[in-house]
């Protein structure tokens, strides 16, 4: 069974994390910290509860004032950077989270200690309360992120403002009317990284969950202009694929399907245990005269905690089928915990 994300709070990380902090916290107590740490809760928390606790069990190490305190935070980044308690560890989502709690009153000190920040862990979540609080001024800070020298906070600039954000609270006002996020996604769909132009990619597939003609006409003028375009027009696309949008079909060349027939599917594995696999195939058949490029998938119902269900989409391949092929399709579906 894999290892919960929460036991990234071990041993090993307090460990570094107390000795940076007795180096940048005046009268830093590593002791009562830990205490405050683990107290008669924390083996019950998950992630992101462990990390407002740890936020919170920091602030009693910390100035009132807010400004005194991110001086000190800041002196801390390098600190932690050089134990390689990197972005990966997400332990140290407690530093943004810790100026999304108490730094809303201070947003431009906040904005320019989430642009010192974010290349150690990302800003991402923490961002969208000033966001929420003042749009205008915050979205305008994102723009001028978007040409940033450092490839983190370009990313920040849109990955914050994402209107679906996972794990993350929703941006309302942007799935209402995204239009004020689109310069920020122009700049960036010909950034150098892959990086960057991946989260400009699932910026737009969160848009199309609200607008998807938004998308589409963003789509069909991106298409073809770079492979690095088309690369990002396809995994933004993604939602409106699986949807079997017939227009977005279209735009990459997946064409009408009537000639096109699913039979003789069998359930191989009727009776499924965690660690194991569902096993099924079926028949493709397409009657037509000419090839026929087809994209093919399955979905899957889970089973919710509250008795319904909802439904995922899985990919099996996209390729060109001969005139008059019959093809047997086999698949197997992990049903491993992750």
């Amino acid at each position: 069974m894999p290892e919960p994300l929460k036991n990234l709070y071990n041993t090993t990380f307090f460990n570094a994390c107390t000795s940076a902090c007795e180096q940048c916290i005046p009268n830093y107590d590593r002791q009562v910290f830990l205490n405050d740490v683990h107290d008669e809760e924390w083996e019950n928390r998950e992630l992101k509860q462990r990390i407002r606790h740890v936020t919170l069990s920091l602030k009693k190490q910390l100035p009132e004032y807010f400004p005194d305190s991110l001086k000190l935070l800041l002196k801390l980044v390098p600190k932690l950077n050089q134990c390689q308690l990197n972005a990966e560890a997400l332990g140290l989502l407690f530093l943004p989270d810790f100026i999304e709690l108490f730094g809303l009153e201070y947003p431009h000190l906040s904005l320019a200690a989430f642009e010192q920040i974010t290349p150690l862990i990302t800003c991402e979540f923490a961002i969208r309360p000033y966001i929420i609080n003042d749009q205008e001024m915050v979205l305008a800070k994102m723009l001028e992120w978007s040409q940033h020298e450092n490839l983190h906070v370009r990313r920040l600039a849109t990955e914050g403002c994402r209107p679906r954000l996972p794990w993350a609270m929703a941006l309302p006002a942007f799935k209402t009317d995204p239009t004020p996020i689109l310069p920020i996604i122009e700049i960036l769909k010909n950034d150098e990284t892959e990086y960057v132009r991946r989260s400009v990619a699932n910026n737009l597939n969160d848009i199309s969950k609200d607008h998807p003609e938004l998308v589409i006409d963003i789509a069909q003028k991106w298409i073809g202009k770079s492979p690095n375009t088309d690369r990002i027009v396809k995994h933004a696309c993604r939602t409106l694929l699986k949807q079997g949008n017939q227009v977005v079909m279209a735009l990459f060349g997946f064409g009408d399907t009537a000639h096109v027939t699913i039979s003789e599917l069998t359930i191989h594995t009727p009776k499924v245990v965690i660690k194991n696999y569902l096993e099924f195939s079926f028949l493709l058949t397409n009657s037509d005269s000419e090839p026929s490029r087809i994209r093919l998938e399955y979905a899957i119902y889970y089973l919710k905690a509250n008795g319904s269900s909802f439904k995922k989409v899985f990919k099996i391949s996209e390729k060109e089928y001969a005139p008059y092929a019959s093809l047997l399709v086999t698949k197997k579906h992990s049903f491993k915990l992750i």
